[in-house]
């Protein structure tokens, strides 16, 4: 069966808060939950599409819309804060029975992931992330003005994604009208419009665990980045890796934001060998 070809936007769906939520599932053994980022038009098959098939020959990989993105449906009254995204990822893993999980978390979806073994430590296995925004810092101008600054327009699309990748030409036409049509539905713009208002920055502290709090994860983490990352700086996950306990740390270099897409080979290079073998 080739995931590749058969993978599509909208995969399954499961209630979890009260939201029908779009997610994938593929392969057996160890579930590994895959959460996407906040950039604007971003999805779980926008993120993973090429990860899952390479992941589900060897377990159980789990990709879910988070609350207020791409197909799960929008709760009118919601509040966007960790908390709310920590319900329903919560929310989401007792509706399918997850006891305990690991995780791969692209930059918002790392955050997620950390918070989550902060509130839950002991269902969490172990966890990767790329471009995690783990600690409070500075904000980036493109994160800011184009990732959640965002408006739409197929211009504007082509300009954010094109801050995402050190090398620019894997940003296709199809790829642009792609993420350009998610974000120009009014209902799902207007969601994303609330969840990171001006002044941007009280956003990226909100979001970031303290250095006290990742000190005190306690299970294994790989963190990943681009050095050239445009939207969450490499020192980030620098000097993170300095404070969790049992971190691993991989630098890419002429590497962005998007670094499954960008270095699919030597990600999933790493992913294999942190979570299979031993």
């Amino acid at each position: 069966m080739d995931l590749g070809t058969e993978m599509k936007e909208i995969g399954q769906s499961v209630e979890a808060m009260g939201l029908q939520t779009n997610y994938h599932d593929y392969g057996e053994g160890e579930p590994i939950i895959l959460i996407h980022g906040s950039g604007a038009g971003v999805s779980a098959w926008a993120n993973w599409r090429g990860t899952i098939p390479q992941l589900a020959k060897s377990a159980r990989a789990v990709a879910y819309d988070v609350a207020g993105f791409g197909f799960t449906e929008l709760d009118p009254e919601a509040n966007y804060t960790i908390e709310y995204w920590l319900e329903h990822l919560t929310a989401f893993l007792d509706a399918l029975g997850l006891e305990k999980v690991s995780f791969v978390g692209n930059s918002f979806g790392g955050t997620l992931a950390a918070h989550f073994a902060l509130q839950s430590p002991e269902r969490v296995s172990r966890m990767a992330m790329m471009g995690a925004n783990l600690l409070p810092h500075e904000m980036l101008p493109d994160l800011d003005r184009l990732a959640w600054g965002y408006e739409p327009s197929p211009e504007m699309m082509r300009e954010l994604l094109l801050a995402f990748p050190y090398d620019q030409s894997i940003v296709t036409d199809e790829l642009v009208q792609a993420r350009f049509e998610a974000t120009n539905r009014p209902d799902y713009q207007a969601a994303f419009r609330s969840m990171f208002p001006p002044p941007r920055q009280r956003w990226v502290n909100e979001l970031a665990p303290t250095a006290e709090q990742i000190a005190t994860i306690d299970c294994e983490v790989l963190m990943i980045h681009g050095r050239e990352d445009r939207m969450v700086p490499v020192d980030v996950s620098i000097d993170a890796a300095r404070i969790v306990p049992r971190a691993e740390l991989h630098i890419f270099g002429h590497c962005g934001h998007w670094v499954q897409m960008e270095r699919p080979r030597e990600f999933m290079s790493l992913i294999q060998s942190f979570f299979f073998q031993t």
